[in-house]
């Protein structure tokens, strides 16, 4: 049977920085605070749509690909946070790359979803339904964050990560996959304000929300359930495993759970300082970022894992190909701006308050 590999990646970061320096200067926070408890020092945020995000991510994995947009079967973007409740994201970007041959539709597993899109992605390989996937983990989550929910206001950033995703040609590829979710859980971690249980009832401040003690523990679980099964059905060990790349949400659960693998410390990618929790774009933007610092060597075992709203978790592992140097590359970038991270986000609160 078929099975998938990764030929191509690409990420978008934006421009704007907000610091946690910015967000102790409009709300009731400090750096040490921030810092000590997710492990965030920075993070970003797009004044440009999710869809461009994903379309400048996805540029960047086609080029490394070598491959143009018309070669693309399917495109699915992991996000929670589309342009629209209508169409879907995937659309949006499937015109601005012009991949005329492609379908495309939108995965929301939370912070799970670019996990839950490899695994679509492969059955379509697997089916010979396609020959090339394009998927995108996408997030524009800075809207959504209300200055005065400050235990979600200080976590999030924005950022897309992509994958061109094909058969298979040798030894390389995804090895295991599984995935799962707990609904029973669901309220832990939510937007309000959105969607149509609001429509036509009292007016709910949009805002993400979620009960930190009780999404730690499930989190830690999961993803050490997740990651321990990936690292078994591929017929690994944890001495095998060459590079982890785990969700970025907070380095307490990320360091929680690699205690609880054997898996050593130092095999653990993290960039949380630099972006914060970009949700379904965490994994791939650390995938790519990875590959760029050379990080990835020709074989290279992986194990992606991760855990978000739903509850949903998943983890994957994954022997890598020869190649780790794109074949060209793009110079797909989001347009600039004159505005900070602050003048942003702070633009968007007087809305709100408005």
């Amino acid at each position: 049977m078929r099975r998938a590999a990764i030929t191509g990646w690409g990420r978008c970061t934006p421009d704007p920085v907000l610091t946690n320096d910015d967000l102790a200067s409009v709300m009731d926070t400090s750096d040490e605070w921030i810092t000590t408890r997710s492990g965030i020092k920075e993070r970003r945020v797009s004044p440009a749509e999710n869809s461009d995000m994903a379309t400048v991510a996805a540029s960047h994995a086609l080029a490394a690909a070598g491959l143009e947009a018309e070669d693309i079967d399917y495109i699915m973007v992991a996000t929670c946070t589309g342009d629209r409740q209508i169409p879907a994201t995937a659309c949006r970007v499937q015109d601005k790359l012009g991949a005329t041959n492609a379908a495309a539709l939108d995965v929301n597993a939370g912070c799970t979803g670019f996990i839950y899109g490899l695994n679509l992605a492969n059955g379509l390989i697997a089916a010979g339904s396609a020959e090339r996937v394009l998927l995108i983990g996408s997030e524009r989550i800075t809207p959504f964050l209300d200055l005065e929910e400050r235990s979600t206001a200080v976590l999030f950033g924005d950022g897309a990560g992509a994958a061109v995703i094909e058969a298979a040609r040798g030894e390389e590829g995804l090895r295991s996959i599984n995935v799962g979710s707990d609904g029973t859980i669901a309220d832990v971690l939510t937007c309000q304000g959105v969607g149509s249980s609001y429509i036509g009832e009292p007016p709910v401040p949009i805002r993400i929300v979620m009960d930190g003690t009780a999404l730690f523990r499930a989190a830690v679980l999961g993803m050490t359930a997740a990651a321990e099964k990936a690292i078994t059905d591929a017929g690994w060990t944890g001495d095998d495993v060459d590079l982890v790349f785990p969700h970025q949400a907070n380095i307490r659960i990320i360091d929680a759970t690699v205690r609880r693998l054997d898996v050593d410390d130092a095999k653990v990618y993290t960039n949380i300082a630099s972006y914060g929790n970009t949700s379904a774009a965490s994994i791939p933007l650390a995938l790519s970022e990875a590959l760029d610092a050379g990080r990835v060597e020709p074989g290279a075992k992986l194990i992606l894992v991760g855990f978000g709203a739903g509850l949903t978790w998943g983890a994957a592992g994954i022997v890598w190909g020869d190649r780790v140097e794109p074949i060209t590359t793009s110079d797909a970038a989001l347009p600039p701006t004159d505005k900070t991270g602050l003048q942003i986000i702070m633009e968007r609160q007087a809305l709100r308050s408005a």
